[in-house]
């Protein structure tokens, strides 16, 4: 009997082993079913859009070589194909790439959400900010945020961001009697960091005298392994990234930031229990962003969580200083690059400043050939080369081709600021394409820098006024040459990089 009743076990799990094993292959002919149903799906959608060829394997990915030529792929396939192409990245999952402003502008006059592909994996740094919102929620907070780019908000942080480019200086000043030539970017970084501190938070960070800080390198940490996520196709699985060395390392960056956030934010709630008034913080102290977030309510009284205080935090302080970082880094090089911009951009900023080593806001409506300058190196080196939509509702464009809800689309920034048939000589640095005629005879949507629509850039006043403080500073007390030997290769991050970095040459200017 006991023979019998072994048998028997045995014979149960033997029986309930096949059937597990039955279950799993089902689920993995469901899936592989649906897998294929969807790229037949999107093959239908997509065959109204010729675009180039693709391998039966990698799709479009292997003519993507990252060497810095990738950006202008898209612009020949723009040549090749029109202002609409599919891009599949390999054989199971497309986009639907919009190279021209025709196209642009009509899903940028949509409330449509940012592909999920994209940007979720920012959400355990920036948690669910206005970058990834979507919906009324997006709308709430889109509005209470608004205030907080009033320009007498923006006004007081003109003297402060010109403290932050003079720190910076200073520092070069002191290098270039040491090496040959200095990286950009990393420098700029620090600075916006800076800025976005003690302008949106009224927090004095150091960190351009302490970049090893743990906050600091925690915030460097993240954009970087967010990229890299991104770039890596493994790393898009939850599972495969959270047990790498590099998703531990992204948790540990993400509990400094976080813990950095709620401090801030917890001492400014208790000093506002003394301060309960936006005049009597205004009469000590500039009214910052931080407080617009704090004092925020909606129609029903209700103000933000402290889930969502700390995301939109955490988000201005991703998009605030990096995005920024690479608008001013590309501007400079492109000074370097043509020293007679440079030159007119000198004489012009030195007439405004006259002895004077700091900006006023004043000072800002008073250069317009630095900022058309700005606008022309926006143009060519685009802060953040791409955005991605998800289509919730379907799409008919101007020339009647339509595209159904789910659709994901992306919006080439880089590929429109260069095509041809709407730009003359797209690579030309020619800053005469912003005049106020030639800007008034333009598309709309040719130049979309900080995107366009309802869900454009909201801080995008606060980064020109950067832009055009730390540019002119710059300038005024620096000759810059471009680096011949080493030339930038672009890398379409999150943001618009170089792999090799962003390097000048610097002469004082006597």
């Amino acid at each position: 009997m006991a023979n019998e009743a072994v048998l028997g076990s045995m014979w149960n799990a033997l029986v309930w082993q096949q059937v597990a094993a039955l279950l799993c292959l089902l689920a993995v002919l469901l899936k592989a079913t649906q897998i294929y149903l969807s790229k037949k799906r999107q093959e239908r959608i997509l065959e109204q859009f010729p675009g180039p060829p693709r391998h039966w394997l990698l799709g479009n990915v292997d003519q993507i070589r990252r060497d810095g030529k990738d950006l202008d792929l898209l612009v020949n396939w723009t040549q090749s194909h029109g202002g609409a192409y599919p891009v599949w990245f390999g054989n199971f999952s497309s986009f639907l790439f919009l190279t021209h402003p025709d196209y642009a502008k009509v899903i940028f006059g949509r409330e449509e959400p940012k592909s999920s592909l994209s940007y979720n994996f920012l959400v355990p740094w920036i948690g669910n900010g206005l970058l990834v919102l979507t919906g009324p929620k997006w709308f709430q907070h889109r509005r209470l945020l608004t205030p907080g780019f009033h320009y007498d908000v923006l006004k007081p942080y003109v003297k402060l961001i010109s403290k932050c480019t003079t720190d910076m200086l200073d520092n070069w000043e002191k290098r270039i009697t040491k090496q040959k030539t200095v990286e950009l970017f990393q420098h700029v970084s620090l600075m916006t960091l800076d800025s976005i501190m003690k302008c949106a938070f009224s927090y004095e960070s150091n960190c351009q005298k302490d970049s090893d800080n743990a906050y600091i390198k925690a915030v460097f940490d993240l954009s970087y392994l967010a990229n890299l996520r991104l770039r890596c196709f493994p790393y898009h699985n939850d599972t495969i990234f959270y047990l790498s060395p590099h998703g531990y390392r992204f948790r540990q960056a993400c509990k400094i930031t976080h813990e950095h956030t709620d401090k801030v934010i917890q001492q400014r709630k208790e000093s506002m229990k003394h301060e309960k008034e936006l005049e009597k913080i205004q009469q000590k102290r500039h009214l910052d962003f931080l407080d617009i977030l704090l004092f925020a309510r909606d129609e029903k009284g209700h103000g933000l969580s402290d889930e969502d205080l700390r995301a939109e935090v955490d988000t201005f302080m991703f998009e605030g200083h990096d995005t920024t970082a690479s608008g001013i880094s590309w501007i400079l090089y492109c000074m370097a690059k043509y020293p007679e911009h440079q030159q007119k951009c000198r004489e012009e900023i030195k007439e405004v400043l006259g002895d004077r080593q700091t900006m006023e806001w004043e000072d800002l409506g008073k250069i317009p050939y630095t900022n058309m300058c700005i606008k022309e190196s926006l143009r060519i080196y685009p802060p953040v080369p791409g955005v991605a939509r998800m289509l919730r509702n379907p799409v008919t464009f101007f020339d009647g081709r339509s595209i159904p809800a789910g659709t994901l689309v992306g919006l080439s920034i880089y590929a429109i600021h260069k095509n041809p048939a709407v730009w003359e000589d797209p690579e030309v640095f020619n800053p005469l394409r912003f005049t106020p005629e030639n800007s008034a005879n333009r598309h709309s949507h040719a130049f979309v820098p900080f995107a366009a629509g309802p869900r454009n850039c909201i801080g995008q006043n606060f980064a020109m006024n950067e832009m055009k403080i730390a540019v002119a500073l710059t300038l005024n007390r620096f000759h810059l040459a471009a680096d011949l030997e080493n030339p930038p290769i672009l890398i379409p991050q999150l943001v618009l990089k170089s792999k090799n970095g962003i390097h000048v040459h610097l002469n004082k200017v006597q």
